[in-house]
């Protein structure tokens, strides 16, 4: 995994632009590369869309948005069109780059062990260093921590594992005695 203040992996790869982007191309400006395993599949979507629907202010901040997986350019052509992503779909053909940032490997999926795209975003500044890692990203709320953390907050530790509470059980039904119960009425 790469770490803070180390040089971003180069990249250069196909884009739904039409063009090839290398990342070489946008010295100068705060790159958000985010990871994700395959185009319109429902984690990915509500990835995507959110990063559109905050994608102002992050150009605001100064950011290029660009999205990562390895699907083919006609699948992320499709995707990008489906939900009017404002931003550029690479592809990256045999996870090579996923892997050079350490976002490819083995990942959990329904319980089993698989190999396959870990989801991640790495914040590359201006100068093409690693500024911030979110590896693996839970969904709900990432787009604003990358946008917070591109404002100058630092970026949030990722959030620590919930203990499991405890099983709840009904309380216990006090027991009758096996006196009480063979009681017989005294008539009285």
């Amino acid at each position: 995994m790469l770490k803070l203040g180390q040089k971003a992996p180069a990249f250069s790869l196909p884009s739904t632009s039409g063009a090839t982007v290398s990342l070489a191309s946008l010295k100068g400006k705060p790159v958000v590369l985010y990871f994700y395993p395959r185009d319109n599949t429902p984690g990915c979507t509500v990835e995507a869309c959110d990063f559109r629907d905050q994608h102002s202010a992050l150009q605001k901040a100064g950011a290029v948005v660009l999205g990562v997986s390895a699907d083919s350019l006609k699948s992320h052509a499709g995707f990008r069109a489906k939900f009017e992503l404002p931003f550029d779909l690479l592809v990256d053909e045999g996870s090579k780059v996923a892997s050079a940032y350490g976002a490819f490997g083995e990942k959990l999926m329904y319980g089993r062990k698989v190999q396959g795209t870990i989801r991640s975003t790495f914040l590359i500044d201006a100068s093409g260093s690693i500024a911030a890692i979110w590896s693996p990203v839970k969904v709900k709320g990432h787009v604003e921590a990358v946008l917070a953390t591109l404002n100058g907050a630092p970026a949030a530790a990722p959030a620590p594992a919930k203990p499991k509470a405890a099983k709840k059980t009904a309380p216990a039904k006090p027991k009758a005695s096996k006196k009480a119960a063979t009681r017989k009425p005294t008539g009285r």
